[in-house]
């Protein structure tokens, strides 16, 4: 409950515009998930998506299933008024990761952008790549993005834990294979830059 008042509070605070994660498109994300090659009709989740911009692009590229999950319900919420009438074709769901329960085999591809580099006790990530051996079809795409090695060590007043390509794909294991990974030096609103990994491994 705590981690989830910490989040409420920045949700609260400050303009979805104006926090250091803030992408107007996320354009490396979704090109990595039309990547995959899925159809519009399977299910996608945004693990940490908030009020991430992700949701309304992959609505516009015709994509009929999509799950937002976020700890924060003011996050959801913002991302539902941004919507409007569109909110009611996606699934909300308000839970930590590392606690929630999800369907088995529920979803095709599961993004994350900026949520696993929080998890810095070995058992909250265990627990998390547990809830994607869940929630994850055999064969489905996971997508996974934190900071780099030469990204920031701490973010809205929290340490993350920093990786390359290969210490982030370590974390999942054999049950996934490791397709394909790459770096991206975001923008803040202010002008700093971000450095972040992404890896898009297929479940076996």
């Amino acid at each position: 409950m705590e981690l989830q008042t910490h989040w409420e509070s920045i949700y609260q605070t400050k303009d979805p515009a104006q926090v250091s994660w803030y992408q107007e498109h996320a354009l490396l994300s979704l090109r990595l998930i039309q990547q995959t090659g899925v159809d519009r009709k399977r299910h996608i989740i945004d693990v940490g998506g908030g009020a991430s911009t992700l949701v309304d692009d992959l609505l516009l590229d015709g994509f009929e299933h999509v799950t937002v999950l976020d700890i924060s319900d003011t996050a959801l919420q913002t991302a539902q008024q941004r919507l409007g009438e569109k909110a009611s074709f996606v699934t909300w769901i308000e839970a930590d990761i590392t606690q929630g329960k999800l369907p088995h085999h529920a979803y095709d591809v599961w993004h994350d952008r900026a949520t696993f580099h929080f998890l810095t006790h070995p058992e909250d990530r265990q627990r998390y790549v547990e809830a994607v051996q869940h929630a994850v079809k055999p064969g489905g795409h996971v997508i996974v993005a934190t900071f780099a090695l030469d990204g920031p060590s701490q973010c809205s007043g929290l340490d993350v834990t920093q990786y390359d390509p290969t210490s982030l794909y370590n974390e999942f294991g054999d049950d996934f294979t490791l397709i394909d990974s790459t770096r991206e030096v975001h923008q803040t609103p202010w002008g700093s830059e971000q450095r972040f990994v992404y890896c898009y491994c297929r479940k076996n």
